[in-house]
């Protein structure tokens, strides 16, 4: 990781730049140098980048769902004293993204959500019964992205040592289970925050299909693709992602 981990209170994250905030926010089993280009990028665009570190492993069982994520991240706003963010989130941190704007929809200024979870997604905690057999899990991490090859040694040995971790895997299933409970397809329509939506035209996990409903039930909302592209569209294509991203806050006036 290129960037130094903050602690303060009860929240560790990186920051860079100054500005806007744009809040980052990981996916299950992402790390948080999954977003070095996108930190890289922006903070050098007149935005202050903050990638909190959520506590998916570190909530207690019981409280371990999509609201209360949403919620520490309000909580985590209100500690940096941010009367309107911009949220941008992959995967389950779409998905946060998204319920956070449903609950204090006055705190956010616009939405970015690219392979987010909320409406569909493909046992997001599944398919690791077999968690002792690495090539397995090497498999499951390499299908995650267009190019297998994106899934690095150091990705795998993490998904590795996540799902072999008791405590881990099962907030993962409790994680995967809440994510279809707090399915988003009836509170979208409510929602008129601007919303960039940006899909790896290849994703397995969240195909296609999710993000053209996304795009339909959102009342402001842009979709873009990105070609030979998986579940991560910033770590596989970072530079046509910041490019996309960038030129619609451009537009927006963000």
């Amino acid at each position: 990781m290129t960037h130094r981990l903050k602690k303060e209170k009860n929240y560790s994250y990186i920051e860079a730049g100054e500005g806007t905030p744009i809040i980052v926010l990981h996916g299950l089993m992402g790390g948080l140098s999954n977003f070095d280009a996108v930190i890289d990028f922006f903070s050098k665009k007149g935005y202050k980048v903050i990638i909190p570190e959520l506590p998916i492993y570190t909530m207690s069982l019981i409280k371990t769902n999509v609201k209360n994520f949403a919620k520490y991240l309000h909580d985590f706003i209100d500690f940096k004293g941010f009367d309107e963010v911009i949220l941008l989130g992959n995967s389950l941190g779409g998905h946060i993204g998204l319920y956070h704007t449903k609950l204090y929809p006055k705190k956010v200024k616009a939405l970015i959500i690219t392979g987010s979870s909320g409406l569909y997604e493909s046992a997001m905690g599944g398919g690791y019964t077999k968690r002792g057999d690495y090539e397995v899990i090497k498999k499951k991490a390499q299908e995650v992205f267009y190019d297998p090859a994106v899934a690095t040694k150091e990705i795998v040995d993490e998904v590795y040592e996540t799902v072999n971790d008791r405590n881990k895997l099962i907030k993962t299933l409790a994680i995967a289970k809440s994510a279809i409970r707090h399915n988003m397809a009836k509170d979208l329509p409510n929602m008129q925050i601007p919303t960039c939506i940006i899909w790896g035209k290849n994703d397995t996990v969240t195909p296609p299909d999710v993000a053209k409903e996304f795009d339909e039930l959102l009342p402001d909302s842009e979709l873009f693709w990105i070609d030979k592209c998986g579940h991560a569209a910033m770590m596989e294509h970072p530079e046509e992602f910041n490019t996309i991203l960038n030129n619609w806050l451009q537009k927006r006036g963000f």
